[in-house]
């Protein structure tokens, strides 16, 4: 039952989730001195408010996938086999008002209540994706790649915004500037999954009547779409290294060997991509490529100090 449950809430993703926003906390703002607003306990909860609502949008998510799940993934499914759609409804009602419950308290507790509506509109996001954006084209894709971008944006809300005086205003900007290249990093790489996502889901989507890129323009041309995006995020990481990094070999080492080289590898592989394996494949290199971009987070220390 429990690997049922880390299953459905997508324990790894949440997982990353909370280590990203940690090395953002200890590893960024800590080393460097950052003035900032949530003590230790503040910061936890709004860690644990951010996983709440992101295990919440994926429970609502495969609630109303599973007639879409028994075509393109039936060995994969959770609800309806190790756990019963009234529980799952159950868990994703309590872990919403969790989220949101904690993000309200918080932004109280910075005196920010409006930053309140941040929790709501996130997880109202996540249940309209559910329930019916995913079903438009592009847009889906695009709303829940802003999300994983929100990750790492609120802790600049939260932490960063409400610290900034007159005195620290330059040092608070340069390191939020820095999140903003991590958000839309993460952004970008979030967007190219999702749509090789639609590539490996062909059938289903299709049979359940949802549009998508592969549905409308088809897989060769969906590919060379795939291509053209994922150009943008490559040549933003080689103009990042050669305009902050050059002077430290061994940040330009991990980025171009951990980083620049799978990207690379992975729009060379897009190319040729035509079957569901080849396109897990493709989704299974974008996700390292996400862990190993965010885990650079930590670096910073090392690098500018």
């Amino acid at each position: 039952m429990l690997l049922s449950i880390l299953k459905l809430v997508r324990f790894k993703n949440l997982l990353l989730i909370a280590i990203t926003q940690f090395l953002i906390k200890y590893a960024l703002f800590e080393p460097f001195g950052i003035a900032i607003t949530l003590s230790d306990l503040g910061f936890f909860l709004l860690c644990f408010s951010t996983v709440c609502i992101a295990a919440a949008g994926n429970i609502i998510n495969d609630v109303y996938d599973l007639e879409t799940d028994r075509v393109n993934d039936p060995e994969k499914q959770v609800i309806g086999r190790n756990i019963s759609e009234k529980s799952a409804l159950t868990a994703y009602i309590v872990l919403t008002i969790l989220g949101v419950g904690i993000g309200f308290y918080l932004s109280n507790l910075i005196g920010r209540p409006g930053f309140s509506a941040i929790f709501i509109i996130i997880s109202a996001l996540l249940y309209l994706y559910a329930t019916y954006l995913k079903n438009l084209l592009i847009i889906g894709n695009l709303v829940i790649s802003s999300l994983v971008a929100m990750v790492i944006i609120i802790i600049g809300l939260f932490d960063l915004l409400p610290a900034i005086t007159p005195g620290n205003k330059l040092t608070q900007s340069i390191i939020f500037s820095i999140l903003l290249d991590y958000a839309l990093f993460a952004f970008l790489i979030n967007w190219l999954r999702e749509i090789i996502k639609d590539q490996q889901d062909m059938n289903g989507d299709y049979n359940s009547g949802r549009n998508s890129l592969t549905i409308s323009l088809g897989k060769e041309r969906t590919n060379k779409f795939i291509f053209l995006i994922g150009l943008i995020p490559l040549i933003l990481i080689i103009f990042y290294i050669y305009d902050y990094l050059f002077e430290n070999i061994y940040a330009v080492l991990y980025a171009l060997l951990l980083i620049v080289a799978p990207l690379l590898y992975f729009l060379i592989q897009l190319l040729s991509a035509k079957t569901k394996k080849q396109f897990s494949t493709l989704s299974g290199i974008l996700k390292v490529i996400m862990l190993t971009g965010l885990l650079s987070i930590g670096f910073y220390q090392f690098i500018l100090l």
